[in-house]
């Protein structure tokens, strides 16, 4: 194919045939186009959007460049993927599989490492000693088979196209466009094969997206090419100002998702609530029940303790030690520990999550380069929350680190925690739920239309 004239059709916003980018996805997974050229190409589609029909056509091509799997018609009815764009302290998988794998769905859950912040679902579970992640994925679907529910890194076999693509978009300043982030989403999750998809999509500072109208635009975007593929999906639009949970960091999180399975009642309200919310519309979609009896069954396996049973299951079966005292007691503790203080007495409005998230990749938590080793030990606990009353010496947090030099984080974390003489009066974003019941209104369709009006398309 003619690249310079793909890349400069797509820079002036004409419209991409499918047989066109087909034909670029196949040569991006042979190798056959430099990355200069693949560069210019994400960067024209950042600065110039691409319709409904191209991005629908590079998904599709994307998911096919490489193996696909029939998650579907290897357990039907019961199949269900998950997939949040990321945010700070996001532990949801590592709560939310095991709770509807011991409801009776079957979750293939792929995940890959992860860039700033702290590691991906990947990283926190590598925290675990001897856990295994690097399963080929007849292994995994072997293990979903057994047990209900299996943690993978991304096959190298699934879009491969994507992976290339995404490796090149990390370091050009083409992460956040929101055709680019739909294509690869949805390619990797088509490409798993499961009946029905649930995307988490965050909106915030903490997130990949920081406004809610893009994650809106997004999610919508992401519904329409599930459902032109015959997958179940739906989306829910949650913020992400304020860290998820009280750990940011591997082995924190791992330990507070662990904690939360055994005590529902103890864990942090807005990490229970947002896990039981995913659970629930996970369960409504793949069995098409009521949201009562879907609500019913997740606090029953939860409270029941089949879901931590279930988390340790399949644990082992990667690895891990085998019981919960064992699996708790494996995580690694680092050495040094640093109290944060109040700088003043009052309430806590708000916790700043990217500036969190970048004091625990400053500790060790996450990647700054692609290759970087993760300090598992390391990251951000939280002892107080937005709303919760202080005085001026009290512990709001606790730095974890492997080195004593990091203690000089200590004064940015106290930056971190904002603290007023009132409570805050602003009323926490509505969670929107966009496409778990008949067809997307009429407006929802027009994804085509606002990105043209967006990047001066004609």
């Amino acid at each position: 194919m003619n690249l310079p004239d793909f890349i400069a059709d797509t820079r002036e916003g004409k419209s991409l045939s499918g047989e066109r980018i087909q034909e670029f996805v196949a040569a991006v997974t042979l190798g056959t186009v430099p990355d200069s050229q693949v560069a210019a190409w994400l960067m024209a589609v950042t600065l110039r959007g691409l319709s409904y029909a191209d991005v629908r056509h590079l998904t599709e091509a994307m998911r096919a460049s490489g193996r696909t799997l029939d998650l579907a018609g290897a357990f039907p009815g019961t199949t269900l993927d998950k997939h949040s764009t990321g945010g700070v302290g996001d532990k949801t998988t590592l709560v939310m599989a095991p709770v509807v794998a011991a409801a009776g769905l079957h979750m293939l859950k792929m995940s890959g490492r992860s860039l700033g912040y702290t590691g991906g679902t990947v990283d926190k579970l590598e925290a675990v000693p001897g856990l295994r992640v690097e399963l080929g994925a007849d292994e995994a679907l072997s293990q979903v088979r057994h047990i209900g529910a299996a943690f993978s890194t991304q096959s190298t076999e699934l879009a491969p196209a994507d992976a290339r693509m995404y490796a090149i978009r990390d370091v050009t300043a083409t992460v956040r466009s929101i055709p680019l982030i739909a294509a690869s989403i949805m390619s990797k999750k088509l490409a798993i094969g499961a009946g029905c998809i649930l995307l988490d999509v965050k909106a915030g500072a903490g997130g990949l997206v920081t406004t809610r109208k893009d994650a809106v635009e997004l999610a919508e975007l992401m519904v329409r090419l599930g459902r032109a593929a015959g997958r179940q999906t739906a989306a829910v639009i949650t913020p992400m100002n304020t860290p998820l949970g009280r750990a940011v960091g591997n082995a924190l999180e791992v330990r507070e998702a662990l904690d939360a399975l055994q005590d529902p009642d103890a864990a942090d309200s807005n990490l229970r609530a947002h896990c039981g919310l995913l659970a629930a519309l996970g369960l409504r979609l793949a069995l098409q029940c009521s949201s009562e009896v879907a609500a019913a069954k997740v606090d029953e396996v939860w409270r029941t303790g089949a879901a931590l049973r279930k988390m340790v299951q399949i644990a082992a079966a990667q690895g891990a030690p085998d019981n919960l005292d064992a699996l708790l007691g494996s995580l690694p503790v680092a050495p040094y520990r640093f109290p944060v203080r109040a700088t003043s007495s009052g309430f806590v409005r708000s916790i700043d999550a990217s500036l969190v998230a970048r004091i625990a990749s400053e500790l060790g938590a996450g990647r700054f380069r692609p290759g970087d080793r993760i300090d598992p030990a390391a990251g951000v606990l939280l002892t107080a929350g937005p709303g919760q009353r202080v005085e001026r010496g009290d512990e709001v947090a606790v730095l974890h680190s492997s080195s004593a030099a990091h203690s000089i984080l200590t004064a940015r974390m106290q930056a971190a925690v904002k603290i007023g003489v009132e409570r805050s009066s602003e009323r926490a974003p509505r969670t929107m739920i966009i496409g778990l019941e008949g067809p997307l209104p009429p407006s929802h369709h027009r994804y085509g239309d606002r990105c043209a009006e967006r990047t001066g398309r004609q």
